[in-house]
């Protein structure tokens, strides 16, 4: 399950975090935009459900030095031992540099600096080693965790997904169909866990759902690194008229033009039962982890969707 939850901040979600474990999630996930930072809320759920694992999907690599971002691991792995995942990745020109004054450049190669350095700080090592995109000198945890955290990335294509196979402990991905997660899985081998934020939203609703899910979708796959992993993944096609629509300043036109077909398969949508039942094909094509993330605009309340769409459930 992805937290804080949409419909309430992250000090409200404490109850309904606490209800987790019970009703069948084994982990719970945040993220890192423009609301909460990835750390925080899973502190507070290291404490308020202290059975489920625990992971950041995902923190850019270049919002935060690399010692400052091995510290922030740390404290969480000391706070779960054995529980915590750290899920790092390249996050894009908008986040990084827009608004956080830093610099967008050569991601793949700062996210492979950046998951070497964390390996050997947060075993305990001194690290004074020039990299390709930084340099660190003489930097060593004061306290490294007695179990380092799991590291994986956010890997939209080939080359990153065959870094998070080669080097990390697995792939975080997002925005993608139940058949995506074939060709994903194909790029990473049998052996890695594969991970993947899922939209959800409780609601037979159909004109409404597809309304909220379009102005999500023109949001994140008019980004270019999106843009270019559903070129790859064969939507080049269908989703070139709502990226010219939305280049050309058109944001009512770029919605109009994402086909239903892209909406119904790219957003878990429709009852319960059926959105369950969505969510095991993806996990029967490949998927090891579905985090899910419900969103409002159904009729169904969120905490009464986390609660229809629990594990446990039939």
């Amino acid at each position: 399950m992805t937290i804080p939850f949409y419909d309430r901040s992250l000090a409200g979600s404490r109850e309904l975090v606490e209800e987790l474990p019970g009703l069948g999630y084994t982990d719970v996930w945040s993220a890192e935009v423009s609301g909460v930072d990835g750390f925080v809320p899973l502190a507070l759920a290291a404490q308020w459900a202290p059975q489920v694992r625990l992971g950041t999907a995902i923190v850019p690599v270049s919002t935060r030095g690399p010692g400052l971002l091995a510290m922030s691991a740390a404290t969480l792995a000391d706070l779960a031992p054995g529980r915590f995942v750290l899920g790092i990745g390249a996050s894009s020109p908008a986040i990084v540099e827009r608004w956080n004054a830093g610099e967008f450049v050569k991601p793949y190669a700062r996210t492979r600096d950046t998951l070497r350095f964390l390996r050997k700080a947060l075993a305990g090592e001194k690290v004074s080693e020039a990299y390709e995109t930084f340099q660190v000198k003489g930097f060593k945890l004061e306290r490294a965790p007695e179990i380092p955290p799991k590291i994986v990335l956010a890997a939209l294509r080939p080359r990153m997904l065959r870094l998070a196979a080669a080097e990390a402990d697995g792939a975080i991905t997002n925005w993608l169909s139940p058949q995506d997660v074939r060709k994903v899985r194909a790029e990473v081998g049998a052996e890695t866990e594969l991970i993947a934020r899922l939209f959800v939203c409780v609601s037979e609703d159909v004109d409404k759902v597809r309304e909220r899910a379009r102005w999500m979708l023109a949001s994140y796959l008019t980004v270019p690194v999106y843009a270019a992993f559903h070129e790859w993944l064969g939507r080049g096609e269908a989703l070139r008229p709502m990226q010219e629509a939305w280049a050309a300043g058109d944001r009512q036109g770029a919605l109009k033009a994402i086909p239903d077909e892209v909406v119904d398969d790219l957003v878990v949508h429709g009852d319960a039962a059926t959105c369950r039942a969505r969510v095991r094909e993806y996990v029967a094509n490949g998927l090891t982890t579905p985090v899910l993330a419900p969103i409002p605009g159904g009729e169904v309340p969120i905490a009464q969707a986390v609660r229809d769409l629990a594990p446990g459930e039939a």
